[in-house]
């Protein structure tokens, strides 16, 4: 049995990939909201889903739970906050490149760009080519949390991680 601090913790919790976009863990992504240690085996996590209705948060609480347990911790409380709610701005700015680099656009600008309200259009860099001369095909992509985009210069579809 280890007895950890609160900063291992951080870094046991960055060990976990989310279960959608394999190559950000679920610190980066700003799923994790707050670590409680309450004795040598009791720990209470907080967190916030990407959305309401996130598919993916029971298999982040699982892995969560899991990877605790291997250290030693007996009670893992997880509580589910939704106020405030997730912002794509919790997203680390290595994550972003992450996610760049494994073929998703990160959100381009911070949720506080109303830009788009007033018909200003995104422009999207295309992650194969940085090209900015894209077009979106459809809201949604391989997730709720994306939209699909195509390259007009590559013609490469790819996703784009929407500003929330």
């Amino acid at each position: 049995m280890l007895k950890l601090d609160e900063e291992q913790v951080w870094k046991l919790l960055h060990q976990i990939p989310d279960p959608e976009i394999p190559v950000i863990d679920i610190v980066e992504l700003g799923v994790i909201r707050a670590i409680k240690l309450l004795n040598a085996t009791s720990i209470e996590i907080t967190i916030t889903p990407t959305y309401s209705g996130c598919p993916a948060m029971k298999q982040m609480e699982d892995d969560i739970r899991s990877k605790l347990n291997e250290v030693g911790f007996l009670e893992i409380k997880i509580n589910t906050i939704y106020n405030p709610p997730w912002t794509t701005d919790w997203i680390t700015e290595d994550a972003k490149l992450k996610l760049n680099n494994y073929g998703i656009a990160p959100p381009v600008h911070s949720s506080l760009d109303k830009a788009v309200l007033l018909g200003k259009e995104r422009k999207v860099k295309c992650p194969r080519c940085n090209s900015l001369t894209t077009q979106i095909i459809s809201q949604f992509g391989s997730t709720a949390c994306k939209a699909l985009y195509k390259c007009n210069d590559c013609l490469e579809p790819f996703d784009y991680f929407k500003c929330i």
